[in-house]
């Protein structure tokens, strides 16, 4: 649902709050899967919430897919993160490619993410998805259907990166295994169950 389809007392209610913060506050655009953006928000907050409720012992622990640690999972998502905003911006500078910030750079490597002090580890997933954030509120209303290709030579619409990160995000918290749910995951994506292929999609 795009914020134009949205119902006329809820469309009054963000005008009036935007009126409120004035003019320096960002906003997503008119044409951003507004629906999709707070599947994606709830689910970075519910990730966040499972991840601070391990300690750096704990993260070294597995996670509950079988032969999957906790800190895989983290770098996982850490990671897309990453390589959403990267085509994010692709798109909002009218790029076709996604490319790294550094022509020295390395492409990233879950793997040795794992490897990092455990506040990097959790830094990196804070920072990467903040900045994916800001991606997202920057881009105009053409550039959420601008294909761009990835590094990984696949064609994608930051649109169609929303849906991908909510269900990264929600998969990925409750595959901590330290509490989540299914059941917390909201009906439109959860799955029957999780498995270690729904981590490496």
């Amino acid at each position: 649902m795009s914020a134009k389809e949205r119902p006329q007392d809820e469309r009054e209610a963000l005008a009036a709050l935007q009126a409120r913060q004035g003019k320096g506050a960002r906003y997503d655009s008119p044409a951003s899967p507004a629906a999709e953006l707070l599947l994606a928000r709830r689910g970075a907050a519910y990730f966040a919430r499972k991840l601070n409720e391990l300690d750096d012992i704990a993260l070294d622990g597995g996670s509950s897919l079988n032969g999957v640690g906790r800190r895989l999972i983290v770098a996982r998502v850490g990671y897309e993160a990453r390589a959403m905003a990267r085509i994010a911006e692709a798109a909002r500078e009218g790029h076709g490619e996604e490319s790294l910030g550094d022509p020295e750079q390395e492409p990233d490597d879950e793997i040795l993410g794992t490897c990092l002090p455990a506040h990097a580890l959790r830094y990196l997933f804070e920072h990467a998805q903040a900045h994916l954030n800001v991606e997202w509120r920057d881009l105009t209303d053409a550039a959420w259907d601008h294909t761009v290709v990835s590094l990984k030579g696949r064609r994608v619409t930051p649109r169609q990166t929303v849906r991908e990160r909510a269900v990264t995000l929600w998969l990925s918290a409750v595959a901590l295994g330290n509490g989540g749910r299914l059941s917390d995951i909201p009906g439109e994506i959860r799955p029957a169950s999780i498995s270690t292929n729904d981590q490496q999609s």
